[in-house]
């Protein structure tokens, strides 16, 4: 029941796709810019923590400065619009 969801390659058979999967692949690339600015940034990717205490503190001040951090990624509106709910 579970459907991958990636962008058509060169060196793939052409084949058409949904809106919705459109939709999926937009929200995508947000997440991923999201993750770079978070890594890159703010040096989350730290993995030498010696308790779990600073690493919580280090994730939560990473998320607290990303809250004011000025040119975030945003997806349009009318993508929001468009997409469908899933119940």
């Amino acid at each position: 029941g579970i459907k991958l969801v990636t962008k058509i390659k060169k060196n793939m058979k052409n084949k058409l796709m949904d809106i919705y999967e459109k939709l999926i692949l937009a929200k995508r690339n947000i997440i991923e810019s999201t993750n770079n600015i978070l890594k890159n940034t703010f040096r989350i990717d730290h993995t030498r923590h010696r308790s779990v205490l600073n690493f919580c503190g280090n994730v939560f001040s990473a998320i607290a400065a990303y809250s004011y951090y000025q040119n975030k990624p945003a997806i349009s509106k009318d993508l929001l619009e468009q997409m469908p709910t899933v119940s």
